[in-house]
């Protein structure tokens, strides 16, 4: 077996990605969907992504629409839940992502979302691998962003706090 030349590794080190030519804003909007079951524990609605990723639903803020109707809009699409009821804003989280040339900077609105009757009904898009209630504590297992983990330990607290 021949012993390949330093040239051809070179070549695959010295592949560049493009430079950044733009950066590129994208407002976003979700929410941290709840529920109780019937033990009265609380659970969470997450979707699971085209990369197998654990997530909220969430999406991007269309013109004219405002972070809450964004998040309302996004759980219905996602989820197929129509009957649901923003309970406040929990906070936002930043993504920062390249897309070719461009680094796009994402900032997501985050909202406690209480899901109401018909909440068995879900339904994932086409996209999605997955759509499941966990109970809390699987569902802070499975999450896979650290930021969103925070705001549903916070959503958690206010849950309780308020008696929702």
């Amino acid at each position: 077996m021949a012993t390949p030349k330093f040239d051809d590794f070179k070549k695959y080190f010295n592949r560049r990605k493009p430079s950044i030519q733009e950066i590129v804003r994208e407002p976003t909007s979700g929410g941290i969907v709840w529920r109780r079951n019937k033990n009265d524990g609380i659970e969470i609605l997450l979707i699971q992504d085209a990369k197998d990723r654990w997530t909220i639903p969430k999406g991007h803020i269309e013109e004219g629409e405002t972070a809450q109707q964004t998040a309302k809009r996004e759980i219905g699409e996602e989820a197929g839940l129509k009957n649901v009821e923003l309970q406040g804003w929990l906070g936002k989280i930043h993504f920062r992502y390249r897309r070719i040339d461009k680094l796009v900077l994402m900032t997501t609105q985050i909202y406690l979302v209480k899901a109401l009757a018909g909440s068995d009904d879900i339904q994932k898009e086409e996209w999605m691998n997955g759509i499941e209630w966990f109970s809390f504590n699987d569902a802070l297992d499975k999450i896979e962003y650290e930021d969103i983990a925070k705001l549903m330990l916070k959503a958690k607290a206010r849950i309780r706090e308020e008696n929702l």
